[in-house]
């Protein structure tokens, strides 16, 4: 047996063949890599493990390992997705309860996988911010639920961070799931009686419209009540900016984890440069059902604000902002310039003059000199020049900016936007850059205003859009390039309603003169906004979602495509890709746009598109 003097490799080699032997897959490929840890049939991607990190670091490793291993060995992924609510809190409520019963499982069968998961879990609530919550609008409902079940299967006691998340909803939490609580452990092993469990205890907390179910005793409103109780003055948006809890309640109410990496540190992975950067395969089934009509609505829209980033910054700020973004573009200077490098071959391709050959008069064709000699009289020996068509064009990009793209993942579509908007601009085609977010955590002037009205039911949307200009589409260049460092300033990331800030950039576009209209959506999760969907049924984003797509795809002239980062967009855009890391997003736009402004690409999605 080869002796290995590496402690990496012999740490990588130990965790490989201790998930291959968890998983009873003897075929998983496993490598080591920055970026979001990924599973997909039978290949896996977890961290690498970097020198000098602690025992509890290793340990926290070891169990994203494992958590893997035991969900490709227990889980049923078909199931868990035909069973799951669309959307909203119920679903984080019915992942959260599998993860918590795939950790029993794990804790159950090995002591040493059960010590794993608990670091794994704790290094998860310091990331989020848990360990110093005190509220509890700052401890995520789905997150306590699973975490609870968690402790009640394993008998062991939380991590000291996950503590505080499970302590703030305990009371409430005996009170509507006692009796469910006792009766997991009976089906640790039944994923199927195990779902059904989850699906009573949703209906229990009130959100169990996602099943039709008419709601339990749990009302949501209480739960409103306990969190406003607890919270600062609403509308107070000095305060909200400072609040780091609020940020982390809303990534983890959204339920897509920034991935907490350097940002300077752009370059792949270590391990297999082609595992490393590629993402998970596709699912191949779509979910393309909208509803056709849409009850949505907004409680009040007159503290909603459409902006140019210059107004939310002052100049000397924004010039700080926009030389952090410069740096992060200077360090990726090589890859973003080989990517904007081939689109912009791309375009001028289209636009630049071709010939015409075969014809019987014109240029002589100097290929065809030979066959002229021999045969003074020979056909088609001669060339024209002619113009390519190349329609008037122009993109709106429309970056989501909420909480959960703070770190990487914004700045990546900060530089991404930046060499995007040069590039297309350089090609004559004129470029928008827009940005969605809202002005407050949890609801803001919109909010207070509904419940100084005595709390009227179903009351649609409660919370202040803030749509963000970064450069219009007739803005120079030159003028819009200080905006797009906003997007670095962290404290105006908060949460995304993206169906009216998809109908927000689509209406900009529609009156637009050019005869082709782009419209792209990067986005890393489904919308969420906690207020709203508190006292609304908790698909309601979704489905207006769903809803905005359909209108634009079906219904109007222009071309949309979007752009998933760590979530699935397939499921609702005809025309999307899925990403696994936000450093594959500069080559996934390149790509996309690229494949728009190909007419032979565009003919044959036309073609599934009739055929389907």
């Amino acid at each position: 047996m080869t002796q290995i003097d590496d402690p990496t490799e012999e740490f990588k080699q130990a965790v490989t063949s201790t998930m291959r032997a968890i998983s009873g897959n003897e075929e998983l490929t496993v490598t080591f890599g920055r970026g979001k840890p990924y599973m997909q049939g039978n290949r896996a991607r977890v961290p690498s493990p970097e020198e000098g990190l602690s025992e509890d670091q290793l340990a926290a490793l070891r169990g994203t390992a494992d958590k893997f291993a035991l969900e490709m060995r227990f889980h049923d992924d078909t199931f868990h997705r035909d069973h799951r609510p669309n959307s909203g809190l119920a679903r984080e409520v019915f992942d959260r309860v599998e993860d918590a019963r795939l950790a029993a499982i794990g804790g159950y069968l090995m002591k040493g996988v059960g010590q794993n998961l608990n670091a794994e879990l704790e290094q998860h609530c310091v990331t989020k911010g848990y360990d110093g919550i005190s509220r509890q609008s700052d401890a995520p409902l789905a997150e306590a639920v699973g975490m609870m079940i968690r402790e009640r299967l394993t008998g062991i006691e939380l991590p000291p961070a996950a503590r505080g998340v499970v302590n703030l909803w305990r009371e409430y939490l005996d009170q509507q799931l006692g009796e469910h609580f006792d009766q997991l452990e009976d089906s640790l092993f039944d994923q199927e009686a195990f779902s059904a469990l989850a699906r009573d205890m949703i209906t229990s907390l009130g959100l169990g419209d996602e099943f039709g179910e008419e709601s339990g005793e749990g009302d949501p409103e209480d739960a409103e009540q306990e969190t406003q109780d607890m919270e600062s003055e609403p509308g107070d948006e000095s305060s909200d900016m400072e609040s780091q809890g609020d940020s982390d309640m809303a990534d983890a109410i959204e339920g897509e984890a920034p991935v907490d990496v350097d940002t300077d540190d752009l370059a792949e992975g270590d391990g297999d440069e082609e595992e490393a950067g590629s993402p998970p395969e596709m699912d191949p089934h779509r979910n393309w059902d909208r509803p056709l009509e849409s009850d949505y609505k907004a409680f009040t829209t007159v503290f909603d604000e459409v902006v140019f980033a210059s107004d939310l910054s002052e100049p000397a700020e924004l010039e700080r902002l926009r030389s952090v973004l410069d740096k992060h573009l200077q360090n990726s200077q090589i890859l973003i310039g080989k990517l904007a490098n081939r689109l912009q071959r791309k375009l001028m391709a289209q636009q630049n003059r071709t010939w015409e050959f075969d014809l019987e008069e014109g240029q002589l064709d100097t290929s065809r000199l030979p066959s002229v000699i021999m045969d003074p009289f020979h056909p088609l020996a001669f060339k024209q020049e002619k113009d390519m068509k190349f329609r008037d064009t122009v993109v709106s990009l429309l970056i989501d900016s909420s909480g959960s793209m703070r770190g990487r993942s914004i700045t990546i579509a900060a530089m991404c936007a930046d060499i995007l908007g040069r590039t297309l601009e350089r090609c004559a085609v004129r470029v928008e850059i827009l940005g969605f977010t809202t002005r407050a955590w949890r609801g803001g002037q919109s909010r207070e205003m509904w419940l100084q009205r005595g709390k009227p039911s179903h009351p649609g949307r409660l919370n202040d859009l803030r749509h963000i200009i970064y450069k219009a589409a007739d803005m120079p260049w030159r003028r819009a390039r200080g905006n797009l460092g906003l997007m670095m300033r962290e404290e105006l990331l908060k949460e995304n309603i993206d169906g009216e800030a998809l109908l927000w950039a689509h209406n900009r576009l529609i009156g637009r003169p050019e005869d082709r209209r782009i419209l792209m959506v990067i986005s890393d999760g489904l919308p969420v906004d906690n207020s709203t969907l508190l006292v609304n049924p908790s698909n309601y984003l979704e489905q207006h979602l769903k809803y905005a797509i359909d209108k634009i795809e079906n219904h109007s002239p222009i071309e949309l495509v979007a752009i998933g980062i760590g979530h699935d967009v397939t499921h609702h855009y005809r025309r999307a890709v899925t990403i696994t890391d936000a450093e594959q997003l500069g080559d996934a736009m390149i790509e996309q746009l690229a494949d728009l402004f190909d007419e032979k690409s565009n003919v044959e999605l036309a073609k599934r598109t009739n055929v389907g």
